[in-house]
């Protein structure tokens, strides 16, 4: 199972804020503390209904009456409460979960390495300083008033336009940020919290997406294809019968 084209589900999590931990010699860590204990499966793509395989995630509990009624009917089906945040993840044939089960917490081991995927911080309209680290101009030498200007952004007669892509100032931050692998540093089932080595992307309270790393093999102790939670607390790897959804689609398609 756990081959290099093998692709688990990952997590939705929210941050929480950034921390330090110390090793045994005493040394201090920086990491980045992630909510993500309340993860629900709520629907299944499969390759013979949709063309691909995919687990729609569910995270987070939310009043109903904030809740669209696409989505509270697809929790409704599920059989869990309606749910804050929904994200689609791409899975193996093989790695198809069924609707309603939770994940638990220990869906990743401590030393794995992940990728997580957020929306940065907005900074609104920024110069060339701060948006790409020009230098600026210089601080005398006939220089006033623009030192922090982008200084010549075109060219001559020939060919006497500035090509696109040129870096100037702009609409800074506020898009789509993925870092690749990043360390798990801590797993804490009772707080339901993840710590990652480093900084992740997006403020405090954003919704981050964590997966295992496209770069790096499975740990060995990973279960697969994913660490479901049980009423009574206990966790285990799910086998989900992909031969139980074909058979199911083999009776829709008939």
């Amino acid at each position: 199972m756990k081959m290099e084209s093998a692709k688990r589900t990952g997590l939705i999590a929210k941050k929480i804020g950034m921390t330090q931990i110390f090793d045994q010699s005493g040394k201090s860590y920086a990491v980045t503390l992630l909510q993500a204990d309340q993860n629900y499966v709520l629907d299944t793509k499969t390759l013979g209904k949709n063309g691909y395989s995919a687990v729609v995630m569910g995270f987070g509990e939310n009043k109903p009456h904030r809740v669209s009624k696409p989505l509270k009917g697809l929790c409704a089906k599920a059989g869990v409460k309606p749910v804050m945040h929904v994200k689609e993840f791409r899975v193996s044939e093989d790695a198809l979960l069924a609707p309603g089960q939770k994940l638990s917490i220990e869906h990743f081991v401590v030393g794995q390495k992940v990728d997580v995927q957020g929306e940065s911080i907005g900074k609104g309209f920024a110069g060339g300083m701060k948006r790409h680290n020009f230098s600026g101009l210089e601080a005398s030498h006939g220089v006033s008033v623009s030192h922090r200007s982008l200084g010549s952004t075109g060219n001559r007669q020939d060919p006497g336009r500035t090509f696109p892509g040129k870096k100037m100032a702009g609409h800074m931050g506020a898009e789509t940020v993925t870092l690749q692998s990043i360390k798990i540093a801590q797993v804490d089932k009772e707080l339901g919290i993840i710590a990652l080595h480093g900084s992740v992307p997006g403020s405090k309270g954003s919704y981050v997406y964590i997966k295992d790393a496209v770069k790096s093999i499975l740990p060995f102790d990973v279960k697969y294809p994913a660490a479901l939670e049980h009423a009574e607390g206990s966790v285990e790897a799910s086998q989900v019968a992909s031969t139980n959804l074909a058979a199911e689609e083999v009776t829709d398609n008939n």
